[in-house]
């Protein structure tokens, strides 16, 4: 991990009070990369100039500057910072071991911006807060409130008493610079229900926190039973804008014998409910997820679920998630934008996801692989594939915090030769 400059504060969705603006690159240039950028329908060689720490300009031979550092990315990808919309990063919750710190295979998948997936509700989300988002890592972190006020990790997940969907809105909404939504999941354990245990409690409650504080809904299911079947989730439950994480899980119906996706699946579409892939340790099947994404049923954006239990596989990190959907057929701007601008439409954060002048440097420069590959999925089962993206270098903020082959740096020998000062002399005038 390349710390080339000082530290950039995360998770605010003002550009101007995200950044650091003192200890960021004031003049960097990114020459001759192949930009992708779905937000403004730029797809073509330019160069990208960053500016105190926001996107200057995006186009062809930009005249250079006094001052400017410039890097040559010939024959790579220049894409928005990628936005994982769904991991757990509330690495010091005491009640839940799924959380990672939001530095853990992140930045060197193009990650510039991590949103927790509701691992803390109402009771510690501002705990949450202090620990993981208003440090100073190199990094965005925001997050979704869970619809339980002690988050996940136990048998409270489905106890009545926790859901307050006043106290959840009211969290949401006193730290809406870095809510994103509220979260309900693993409602499912219960073999039986009654009146604490109403079958879609832990959903309606989520739905009326988020009407309170005019947030989406992340939802992560399992249709146990009869009386929480899948179709009534998504067709009468979840409201436009909406999100269920686990598209392509086991669980759910989603084709039928014949391999076309069910009528279901394409009305709550239609109905502006939102899929996004969630990969997870036990979500994402290839026998869904091929012959939904064949048939034209692409999810609207790509996620990990990235926790403790999959973080060495089978997710790994992000880029690993958008090479399988990649490998299934979906194209690269596509599988881009599902991984930049559709996840922040989908949080509402407009100024992420994109190149737009004016907005957050984020930016990801990815090397584009081609050979003999193999992919796995939840059920340990293979896919081969012919690509594979790579993270060359990760800029957040205008600050370039990843940078493994040293992309723009002098040789050791250029250095001894241009700088002579003795090395302890030079650390400390760094």
């Amino acid at each position: 991990m390349d710390m080339e400059s000082g530290g950039v504060r995360g998770a605010s969705k003002s550009t101007s009070r995200h950044l650091n603006r003192g200890n960021v690159l004031s003049n960097l240039v990114l020459r001759n990369g192949h930009v992708i950028d779905p937000a403004n329908g730029l797809n073509a060689v330019a160069d990208v100039r960053v500016s105190s720490g926001t996107v200057e300009t995006v186009g062809q031979a930009i005249p250079a500057r006094p001052g400017d550092r410039e890097i040559d990315v010939t024959g790579f990808l220049v894409t928005p910072g990628i936005i994982d919309m769904h991991a757990h990063v509330a690495h010091t919750h005491a009640r839940s071991e799924l959380s990672l710190h939001p530095l853990v295979n992140t930045l060197s998948s193009g990650v510039t911006t991590v949103v927790d997936a509701g691992t803390t509700g109402w009771r510690d989300f501002a705990q949450f807060r202090h620990d993981a988002i208003d440090n100073r890592w190199k990094i965005r972190v925001l997050g979704f409130v869970n619809i339980v006020g002690s988050g996940m990790g136990g048998p409270w997940e489905h106890e009545s008493i926790e859901m307050n969907p006043k106290l959840a809105a009211a969290t949401a909404t006193m730290h809406a610079d870095v809510a994103v939504g509220i979260k309900t999941a693993h409602y499912w354990a219960k073999r039986r229900f009654d009146a604490d245990h109403a079958p879609w409690m832990a959903v309606d409650r989520a739905v009326e926190a988020a009407e309170l504080c005019g947030m989406p809904v992340m939802v992560d299911f399992f249709p146990t039973l009869p009386e929480r079947p899948y179709e009534d989730l998504i067709l009468k439950k979840m409201r436009a804008g909406d999100i269920h994480t686990h598209v392509f899980a086991q669980q759910f119906p989603i084709v039928d014998d014949n391999g076309s996706v069910l009528r279901h699946m394409h009305e709550a579409r239609d109905r502006g409910v939102i899929f996004d892939l969630g990969h997870g340790a036990g979500s994402f099947w290839f026998r869904n997820a091929v012959p939904a994404i064949q048939d034209g049923f692409v999810p609207d954006s790509i996620s990990t679920d990235l926790h403790t239990g999959n973080v060495a596989g089978v997710v790994i990190d992000m880029l690993t998630c958008m090479n399988k959907i990649l490998n299934i057929g979906v194209s690269l701007e596509q599988v881009i934008a599902m991984s930049t601008v559709a996840p922040a439409r989908e949080i509402n954060r407009p100024e992420l996801g994109t190149l737009t002048p004016g907005g957050p440097a984020d930016i990801a420069v990815l090397a584009m692989d081609e050979g003999d590959f193999t992919f796995v999925d939840c059920e340990r089962t293979t896919m081969p594939g012919d690509r594979r993206l790579r993270c060359e270098l990760t800029i957040y903020g205008g600050d370039i915090v990843y940078n493994p082959n040293g992309r723009g740096r002098a040789s050791w020998e250029q250095d001894a030769r241009n700088n002579p000062l003795p090395l302890h002399v030079r650390s400390q005038q760094f």
